[in-house]
């Protein structure tokens, strides 16, 4: 299990990255929304898609999760 966050600032592309505690591109805590523990990216994604409707993993702590 680990902690899952929404980045509130859209990336260039207009997507809202899904990140785990540790990740080098973690924002900082005033620009994250907590989403929960999960087992994995995929329920995280769907969480973070009640704030957001455009969301993807993070290239590198959610990376199965990410799209290009």
């Amino acid at each position: 299990m680990a902690y899952y966050y929404v980045n509130k600032n859209a990336q260039a592309n207009g997507d809202h990255e899904v990140h785990t505690p540790g990740c080098s591109w973690m924002p900082q805590p005033e620009n994250r929304i907590y989403l929960s523990d999960f087992l994995s990216c995929g329920p995280a994604v769907t969480a973070a898609r009640q704030h957001y409707s455009q969301v993807n993993g993070c290239f590198y702590c959610s990376n199965t999760c990410h799209t290009q």
